[in-house]
């Protein structure tokens, strides 16, 4: 299938010519990786991917009740430190926190202020876990959160891809705290 053509579900390619897509036109996907499993390092294709996708998560919206009470569950229980807590209007901050010594990911603690915002906080993923705090050392995160009382769903576990724990957030949220197996490291 050429990438441009209106059965490619996988979206449009402009930049991308069918000389550099080879035989397996099947590796265009807006998925990084995929290519990266099909393609070597060195390819053009690779090359372009790379030098297109400088893109992170920054932020993640998570629906609060209160913004203090917010704060210090995951100041005091997790750890995190509060980089940013900005009035920008009546009733409305602009709250971010994020785990020590992490500069990816924060969390935007933001206050609900409809009622359908309100039914989603401690729900925002149906049930499924929602959030994933990776550690260098679980049993030391582990202990530090039982004592404190961070309430955890289950025993920890060791899975192929590290040592778990699902836990629950002031409201309900469901984390994974985790520790990968040294192979799965970037």
């Amino acid at each position: 299938m050429r990438p441009n053509s209106p059965g490619n579900r996988q979206g449009r390619f402009d930049y991308i010519s069918e000389s550099q897509i080879g035989d397996s036109g099947a590796c265009l996907t807006h998925v990084q990786r995929t290519c990266e499993k099909r393609r070597p390092p060195n390819s053009t294709l690779a090359k372009r991917l790379d030098t297109d996708m400088r893109q992170t998560i920054s932020h993640i919206t998570l629906v609060v009740r209160d913004y203090d009470e917010a704060i210090e569950y995951y100041s005091d229980m997790l750890g995190f430190v509060l980089i940013e807590d900005t009035a920008l209007a009546p009733g409305k901050r602009w709250v971010v926190v994020k785990p020590k010594g992490t500069d990816g990911t924060a969390l935007l603690l933001a206050k609900a202020a409809t009622a359908a915002q309100f039914s989603r906080v401690g729900d925002q993923t149906g049930g499924r876990v929602f959030l994933f705090l990776r550690t260098d050392d679980f049993w030391r995160d582990y202990r530090n959160f039982v004592e404190k009382g961070v309430v955890f769903e289950e025993e920890p576990r060791k899975e192929p891809f590290g040592t778990v724990a699902v836990f629950r957030d002031l409201y309900g949220n469901r984390w994974d705290l985790i520790e990968l197996a040294a192979a799965r490291l970037p």
